[in-house]
């Protein structure tokens, strides 16, 4: 059975990602984003909550994510925060939304990579961010963009990163369950 830990970085609907992963028949548990990385080793993936911290000035919220991502081979997907870390971490920039989105919002699918496979051209997607990714890593791919926050989810296949600003964990995102059945497909592999 595959195995998937979802790091909590404070976020409000932490909860619904380990609940989706448990539905979808994964072996999962929510564990503190401070954890040794031994506690970690079993894992076929993680994901790197939301939460309140801004991470552009906040990152010492974040725990050892910095280090999850540095030493561990193996697929990790980013929510809101977890993903505008990822970007911070590794090379992008993030910083104060010109537009903060609150709410259902329509998310247009730029590539179909593995994350997307099997989605429409154009989703409604849940919002919860004052903060967004304003410059991508290099090597890192835009996946999709919102008419207000152009980095709406990322990726970096070769380093096995995804990271999502909406949030597929809550109901109001279409095709959130099928987000996580790909990113699940992906850590089976």
């Amino acid at each position: 059975m595959i195995k998937i830990y979802v790091l909590d970085n404070g976020g409000q609907w932490t909860h619904r990602e380990w609940r989706v992963l448990r539905e979808l028949g994964v072996s999962t548990e929510i564990k503190r984003n401070d954890v040794p990385i031994e506690d970690l080793q079993d894992a076929d993936g993680l994901v790197l909550s939301g939460g309140a911290a801004t991470i552009e000035y906040e990152t010492f919220k974040l725990g050892k994510t910095g280090e999850y991502l540095e030493k561990m081979n193996i697929p990790i997907l980013g929510i809101c925060a977890g993903a505008q870390f990822m970007g911070l971490y590794y090379g992008g920039k993030v910083g104060r939304a010109n537009v903060p989105e609150f709410g259902k919002v329509k998310v247009a699918i730029l590539e179909k990579d593995e994350l997307f496979k099997d989605l429409p051209n154009e989703i409604i997607a849940w919002e919860s961010h004052n903060d967004e990714i304003k410059e991508l890593p290099a090597n890192f791919k835009l996946l999709a963009s919102s008419e207000s926050c152009r980095v709406q989810a990322f990726a970096d296949p070769a380093k096995r990163r995804y990271g999502l600003q909406f949030h597929p964990e809550v109901e109001h995102t279409q095709y959130g369950r099928k987000i996580f059945q790909n990113f699940i497909d992906l850590c089976g592999t």
